[in-house]
């Protein structure tokens, strides 16, 4: 009820022994905190939220919109409600060094296990459009150093993104991967990897955790969770899928009540009320509620 009884720093203990066992977690994208429940009760491993995600939730393209404020504020909603770890896009630290240290004590504040920060020029774009651009090397060291020095909970996990492989190419990709692992980074997240070979050759040349993004609509194939557990990944996220699973169906719905004049030919398709309230855990705040109204100061002991 209300909030998570597990506490943040437990989650991250739990998050980083995860990653430790050398099994694949599979995290899907959270697009508001009712989902982020949906996806613990699916005995899922982790919640991701997306920077794709929350700009879209506020009507905006995934091109550096969206405030470090705005990120924190969504994300402790989100990390609230769920007893698994969470794990943030925070897009290119949201400025310089200093501004990417502060958002991490501020991600770390808000509860999350970890955070990804990129090495694309600010503002960004997706990872899986065209016309990227990223930064050196020495610029993409500096961010992520800052972000290491700036915790204060040493199993805050930083992961390093790279989005260099469209630009240079893999080679270039895994160079980038080294130098960000050498600098602190946790994980690395190399994004737009074209095939399960390129992943091979990146976990093969380092040793931290690895991540792979299996976005709809990207550059990358949509891979199973045994292809890459095969071949050592150790995190796969699904980051705008639920919402463009949620979107579609409330599209479908609006076309249907217009062709319709009514949603009576969607109810089948819809979450039952019932089952709403079970995800809500109803229940235990109608307890919660009569324990407090029934209540008697007469009637408890002296």
């Amino acid at each position: 009820m209300l909030h998570s009884t597990v506490s943040a720093a437990d989650k991250r203990v739990a998050f980083r022994s995860r990653l430790a066992s050398g099994d694949l977690l599979r995290i899907p994208g959270a697009f508001n905190p009712l989902s982020a429940r949906l996806i613990q009760e699916k005995g899922m491993d982790g919640v991701y939220i997306s920077g794709a995600v929350l700009s879209a939730d506020l009507g905006l393209p995934d091109i550096g919109l969206t405030t470090l404020t705005e990120v924190a504020g969504r994300s402790q909603q989100i990390a609230r409600v769920t007893d698994l770890p969470a794990l943030v896009d925070a897009d290119t630290g949201f400025g310089e060094p200093m501004n990417v240290a502060r958002s991490v004590q501020m991600l770390e504040d808000a509860g999350l296990a970890g955070l990804h920060i990129e090495d694309q020029v600010n503002p960004k774009r997706c990872g899986h459009l065209d016309g990227k651009q990223v930064v050196d090397e020495a610029t993409a060291v500096q961010r992520i150093r800052a972000a290491a020095d700036a915790r204060r909970d040493p199993n805050f996990l930083i992961m390093a993104r790279t989005d260099i492989r469209a630009l240079d190419g893999l080679d270039a990709a895994i160079r980038r991967a080294q130098a960000l692992v050498d600098a602190g980074a946790d994980a690395i997240f190399p994004e737009a990897m074209v095939d399960l070979g390129e992943f091979e050759a990146m976990r093969a040349a380092i040793d931290v955790p690895i991540l792979a993004n299996m976005t709809e609509f990207g550059k990358s194939e949509l891979f199973t969770t045994t292809q890459l557990a095969d071949i050592g990944i150790n995190i796969v996220i699904y980051p705008v899928s639920l919402l463009r699973l949620a979107m579609g169906a409330a599209e479908h719905g609006l076309d249907t009540l217009i062709a319709e004049g009514s949603l009576k030919p969607v109810v089948e398709r819809m979450q039952t009320r019932a089952r709403l309230y079970e995800l809500l855990d109803y229940e235990e705040y109608n307890r919660f509620d009569t324990s407090i109204f029934t209540y008697s100061a007469d009637a408890s002991p002296h």
